[in-house]
């Protein structure tokens, strides 16, 4: 009897313990809770969009783009030019064009990377402005370079700064500039312009050789004679005006339409379309977000209020 008062009495120990302990561990959730939502209201949400589909966007462009040139290499060897001198200023040009891309996906891996930091520094520091956002040691740091803050001195003279927030303010000097953001990302918006344009350069162009095709598939919706129903590489400058043949024909036309090289290349070039679209508007996006932070940081740090 007195065995079994002993584990009562123990287990009565452990539940008023657990009892005990359930406020702390609701406390602890609590805080996680509370810290989940001040990492969430601080996340600069416009530029993780924008990362997202700048690099969605160029992967595709680099990716598809790259594909659909060496499938036009492959269509004006097969069936536009017999003559390899015809076309070689063609492949050596497509060659480059491929190297570029490589580059091209190279440096906006880098620079969406950088964009998204600097939009997570600044984002920081204009919540902190308007008081939605309390930052940690690290966000203190940044946004004191940002806004140019007080840098280690409080009512009891110089005070040492926390190894952390030392570093986050060395990387506030290079990324907590979004001015130098905005200029860099508006110059590279209006050269994606020309880029984006470029991309739909091809799609018209197999767009009208697969409208053509369609023509000759039905010769009732037509006027022209089958015969005369043409696609001519040399008409878009893919050609030189002496290639032999440099155009195909009637039946044959429709032949290659029909082939997976043909219509896997006009995807391809679709596809690199609007993945070149996906990148034009991450740009715009990026620099929207760059200049309302700047805005907001130059506005308040001269002490205007909106």
């Amino acid at each position: 009897m007195g065995t079994w008062d002993s584990r009562h009495s123990c287990g009565d120990t452990v539940l008023e313990q657990r009892a005990r302990n359930f406020p702390l561990a609701l406390a602890g959730y609590a805080g996680l809770l509370e810290c989940c939502a001040r990492c969430l209201i601080g996340a600069p949400f416009a530029s993780l969009v924008a990362t997202g589909l700048c690099f969605f966007g160029v992967a595709l462009f680099c990716g598809c783009g790259h594909e659909a040139l060496t499938g036009t290499e492959q269509l004006i060897e097969t069936y536009f030019s017999k003559n390899y001198q015809d076309y070689e200023y063609l492949i050596d040009v497509i060659h480059a064009f491929q190297y570029v891309i490589y580059g091209t996906a190279s440096f906006f891996f880098l620079y969406g990377a950088l964009l998204l930091a600097e939009g997570f520094y600044t984002t920081g520091a204009v919540r902190q402005i308007f008081g939605d956002y309390r930052t940690t040691i690290c966000g203190k740091g940044l946004s004191a370079t940002v806004t140019g803050g007080p840098k280690g001195r409080g009512a009891r003279g110089p005070q040492r700064a926390h190894s952390l927030q030392r570093v986050c303010q060395c990387l506030g000097k290079w990324l907590g500039h979004p001015d130098k953001f905005v200029g860099i990302t508006y110059v590279l918006t209006i050269v994606w312009l020309l880029v984006f344009a470029c991309s739909a350069v091809p799609v018209y162009i197999y767009f009208n050789t697969w409208t053509t095709c369609q023509s000759i598939a039905n010769p009732t919706k037509t006027t022209a004679s089958i015969g005369t129903l043409c696609a001519d590489a040399r008409m878009y400058g893919v050609l030189p005006w002496n290639a032999f043949p440099g155009k195909v024909c009637g039946s044959n036309l429709l032949s290659i339409c029909k082939t997976s090289e043909f219509q896997m290349t006009f995807h391809l070039f679709i596809a690199a379309f609007v993945g070149a679209a996906a990148t034009l508007v991450s740009l715009l996006t990026f620099m929207i977000a760059a200049t309302y932070n700047f805005a907001v940081l130059k506005l308040m740090g001269r002490g205007t209020k909106f």
